[in-house]
């Protein structure tokens, strides 16, 4: 349930680049969802180096390759599809934009024990019609700490813009970039939500602990910001990606 205005949702947001709400969601719907995880990663079909929907990351201390996460899980899980338009959700987004919100992107993050953390970067990718109104709302399926690498933002510096080059490519930021003395870990518990500006830094620590560091991460844009794009997005990523992989000398990717 709600316990702030949405004046207030609003100007924390403005302010600080993030709002994190507590209790959005019952416990029930969180277990549902720990279940359609556990369902998915038994996907075996669909878990290849090839596939454009799998991410991977590197074991932190042995350097081995596995799998991280889906990117895109809407068209592979109605339960993930439907808290996509959950209305408490809606709700809060619509607060915080001031206007409905259209989904954009939606992946699903495994972080298992082990897996290396991202460095300091933002997720506003400077292409084309790509909606400055982005943020991205984080649906921890089991407790987020430092130790299992939550996601680690610095507030206020969204209203910078780009911290990098807008070139349409992806660019870590040197550290020194941020204070890390303001630096806020999103600690969540399951229920809870985080949202973040797209021009927010971040980044994430490896997961040192023994438990997975399971979590949505749901991507919209404003309504009256290009309105719906995810099938357009996605087809632009892939093209993306593609030429990534071909840089290595991979050209056998696929989507499925």
């Amino acid at each position: 349930m709600l316990s702030t205005a949405a004046s207030d949702l609003c100007t924390q947001y403005t302010r600080d680049g993030y709002v994190i709400v507590r209790g959005l969601f019952p416990a029930a719907l969180m277990t549902e969802l720990v279940r359609e995880s556990e369902r998915l990663l038994a996907r075996k079909d669909l878990i290849d180096l090839r596939n454009l929907r799998c991410r991977w990351q590197n074991h932190c201390h042995t350097g081995e390759c596995r799998f991280d996460a889906f990117d895109p899980i809407t068209d592979l899980s109605p339960p993930v599809a439907k808290i996509t338009s959950d209305e408490r959700l809606l709700e809060v987004l619509q607060q915080v934009f001031g206007e409905p919100a259209c989904l954009f992107k939606d992946k699903l993050i495994y972080k298992p024990p082990g897996a290396t953390g991202y460095g300091l970067h933002q997720d506003y990718i400077a292409w084309p019609g790509f909606p400055r109104s982005f943020l991205s709302v984080v649906i921890p399926l089991e407790t987020t700490t430092q130790s299992n690498g939550c996601t680690i933002l610095y507030p206020g510096r969204h209203r910078e813009g780009c911290l990098s080059a807008a070139d349409g490519d992806y660019h870590e930021l040197p550290l020194s970039t941020v204070d890390d003395a303001t630096a806020v870990p999103l600690e969540l518990d399951p229920g809870d939500i985080a949202l973040f500006s797209g021009f927010a830094p971040h980044r994430s620590n490896n997961n040192d602990s023994t438990q997975w560091r399971r979590q949505l991460y749901l991507s919209y844009n404003a309504l009256s910001d290009g309105g719906e794009q995810r099938a357009a997005h996605y087809r632009e990523f892939h093209t993306w990606l593609k030429k990534k992989y071909a840089e290595y000398d991979r050209h056998d990717t696929y989507f499925d």
